[in-house]
């Protein structure tokens, strides 16, 4: 029996390069930027292996390096264990919050007051670090009377709740919450845009059946909107576990000689021990650098592992 099909006549590869060349110019600068700020780097692994100054020749020395932050250096646990634990207390922080966030919008019916609202919410992510930490030193800042006490001083002084200020960012009891929180103030409200797509994308259909059945909202919200957000969930937390070890820029500006034990993590322990220490030794901060970076790999695996299992696929 002779078919009657037609076959496609063959495109070469060089063809649909040539009829998507803009697609791929426009493509070209993220490309050339993401190889040499992302991959050409990368190169420099070896130094984990290497003593290395700018004043010497690299010198091998294997696995040292390694043994030394493993074995001979205190300082590097106390920073991996601040770096865990602001980093996995602000993940948790940021996924309730966000959620919560995104559902209490959501339920807002005026469309301009809801519009308003998301405005009003991510408007602090558009600030630098440092312009969010001179904000809050400001407004934490201690004095001898109200007068000249910043806000939150004041407020507890005049209403004497306590007996002489508190340096917020200078006490470690009180430095990890008062962390927490502006990051929390910064971040959550970026946190919501992909949660409140996804709540947007749910079909009205299901709430008129569940509302049909007799379920009020908090009903829906629990058999409707939870479910419908769990895939969603679980992929900004693996993207979110990814930068789980990438503290640095918010530690930084908001640490002080004070606190630095409490507040030292892997990211500033690298910049302290490579740049800003006289030794200018590299290949040990390499090495750690290259620690961390594994087992930020490692947790994401495992976090793709679990929501596999929970929902049955993962994004890796």
């Amino acid at each position: 029996m002779i078919s009657t099909q037609r076959t496609r006549p063959r495109v070469s590869r060089a063809a649909v390069l040539w009829k998507f060349r803009y697609h791929y110019l426009l493509f070209l600068p993220v490309l050339v930027i993401t190889f040499l700020f992302y991959y050409l780097p990368m190169g420099g692994i070896r130094f984990a292996f290497y003593r290395f100054t700018p004043f010497a020749p690299p010198t091998w020395v294997g696995w040292a390096n390694f043994r030394r932050l493993l074995f001979e250096r205190p300082a590097f646990w106390v920073a991996f264990n601040n770096t865990l634990v602001l980093s996995l207390s602000n993940l948790a922080l940021s996924m309730v919050c966000s959620v919560s966030l995104s559902l209490l919008i959501n339920e807002i019916g005026n469309r301009f007051w809801k519009r308003m609202m998301q405005t009003i919410v991510y408007l602090p992510h558009f600030l630098s670090w440092v312009v969010v930490a001179s904000i809050f030193y400001i407004i934490l800042s201690p004095g001898n009377n109200p007068a000249t006490s910043g806000m939150v001083n004041a407020f507890l002084l005049q209403w004497g709740l306590i007996d002489k200020p508190i340096f917020f960012l200078a006490d470690i009891k009180w430095w990890r919450p008062v962390y927490l929180f502006i990051n929390r103030w910064k971040e959550t409200g970026w946190g919501t845009v992909i949660f409140l797509a996804t709540l947007s994308s749910i079909a009205p259909d299901l709430y008129e059946a569940a509302q049909i059945d007799g379920a009020g909202r908090w009903r829906q919200c629990l058999n409707v909107t939870i479910p419908a957000l769990m895939n969603t969930f679980v992929v900004v937390l693996i993207l979110n576990l990814s930068k789980v070890m990438n503290l640095f820029e918010s530690v930084l500006v908001l640490q002080n000689a004070r606190v630095e034990r409490a507040t030292e993590v892997l990211q500033t322990y690298v910049y302290h021990q490579g740049i800003v220490a006289q030794s200018a030794e590299y290949g040990y901060p390499t090495a750690v650098g290259l620690f961390r970076s594994l087992i930020a790999c490692g947790l994401v695996l495992i976090c793709n592992d679990v929501g596999k299992r929970i929902n049955g696929r993962g994004i890796l």
